[in-house]
């Protein structure tokens, strides 16, 4: 489950994680799946970087959040296109990719905490 930490407790995000720790799982992403919903895929970067997002071969749009080591959000990218390129203008340590439209309903914002194992 995927949370976001608030003053008062948490809000769920969404219900399912999918965890890309992988290259392999990381290089092959969202290309070819079938549109999530009530899901996060978390890409665990080794290194704090600037990791660009590829759309290729990915047929619905995403909403993307980068958070730091601290898994607070430092950038955020709503209905990231497909077949669309992104590079982030902050370094993260995850990436987290999202159905169209969660950063809205979430009311998800830079500096929020998210929980997640």
């Amino acid at each position: 489950m995927l949370l976001k930490k608030t003053k008062t407790g948490t809000q769920r995000i969404c219900s399912k994680i999918v965890e890309r720790r992988t290259v392999a799982s990381m290089g092959k992403g969202l290309m070819f799946h079938k549109k999530i919903k009530d899901e996060a895929h978390i890409f665990y970067l080794r290194i704090i970087r600037r990791e660009a997002i590829t759309m290729f071969f990915v047929f619905f749009p995403l909403d993307v959040l980068f958070l730091d080591e601290h898994k607070r959000i430092v950038e955020i990218k709503e209905n990231l296109k497909p077949f669309a390129n992104y590079l982030p203008k902050n370094k993260a340590s995850y990436v987290v990719e999202l159905e169209k439209g969660t950063v809205a309903a979430k009311k998800l914002e830079v500096n929020d905490e998210l929980i997640f194992d």
